[in-house]
């Protein structure tokens, strides 16, 4: 099944920021940011699609429950950080990739 468009952006975005796969310790954060502009059901479609790749090692049950941590319990400022900090290294800083490129 083909994810939308705008859901292949912030796919090919997680990729160039995790060119080896997203680690175990960045997995909850991500999805918590992924969730600020993105649905439940985005998000999922989301993680399905990296996880069909390989690039985060965890079962579609694991999704639910990194979802549900995520809306219960934020990340820590310093593990938003350490997000961040990856995507800007890979040249994401001013790029949003849910907007169109121009």
């Amino acid at each position: 099944m083909a994810i939308p468009e705008v859901l292949a952006r912030v796919v090919r975005f997680l990729r160039a920021g995790y060119p080896d796969g997203v680690p175990h310790t960045d997995y909850i954060p991500l999805f918590a940011l992924l969730r600020r502009r993105l649905s439940d059901e985005e998000v999922l479609m989301v993680a399905r699609e990296v996880i069909r790749h390989g690039e985060v090692p965890v079962a579609n049950a694991d999704i639910a429950v990194a979802i549900t941590k995520a809306t219960d319990a934020l990340p820590s400022a310093e593990e938003t950080e350490r997000v961040w900090q990856r995507l800007r290294a890979a040249g994401w800083a001013a790029h949003d990739p849910l907007e169109s490129p121009d």
